[in-house]
């Protein structure tokens, strides 16, 4: 997997708590770079730690399907960006983002893991082929980290406009990424 690649993944998998993070923002009166920080902090972390996990379940199943391998994972990333581009549009445009409840460290964390899913099975996929998964990790938590603190920050300025068209634009990049895992497989074959 080239660094443009894993690059693209990371931004993918942080829309998602991009979206969520400008939500947050639009619900906090004026939220401080310090507060930023920290709930990217703790998206971050969780973004970072999930395809670590998927990684461990896709690998105890590997030797099960190495024949097929490549094609779980494509299977896996465009589904998944289907499904991000299915959400991106079928959210009604109108609606008032979701306040914000909680910004202790638990509901941020389980908003985090909420969010983080999709990164969970992209690690089961990314199992399948050779892939560095620890640098991925680190490459979508600090991603993930960037975003969560950039969006806190514009939430209140643009959530309800640019929330769709993030998980949208996310939703193409997953796909992309399964076509080139794809490609450079059956490339190399």
């Amino acid at each position: 997997m080239s660094w443009i690649s894993i690059l693209f993944l990371g931004l993918a998998m942080s829309t998602d708590a991009f979206a969520a993070a400008l939500g947050k923002g639009a619900g906090m009166a004026r939220p401080r770079p310090a507060d930023a920080l920290r709930i990217g902090s703790i998206f971050g972390v969780v973004e970072g730690l999930t395809p670590v996990i998927g990684w461990l379940v896709g690998i105890a199943a590997s030797r099960y399907v190495q024949r097929w391998d490549h094609w779980i994972a494509f299977g896996l990333l465009v589904a998944l960006g289907l499904h991000m581009l299915w959400k991106a549009w079928a959210a009604n445009g109108d609606e008032e983002p979701e306040p914000t409840r909680g910004t202790g460290f638990l509901a941020l964390a389980l908003t985090g893991l909420a969010t983080s899913i999709d990164a969970m099975a992209v690690g089961v996929g990314l199992a399948f082929v050779d892939t560095p998964i620890w640098i991925i990790a680190c490459v979508i938590g600090l991603c993930t980290f960037v975003m969560v603190s950039i969006g806190i920050m514009l939430g209140h300025l643009v959530g309800r406009l640019v929330g769709k068209w993030a998980e949208a634009l996310g939703g193409v990049v997953l796909i992309a990424v399964g076509a080139a895992i794809l490609y450079e497989h059956l490339s190399s074959a």
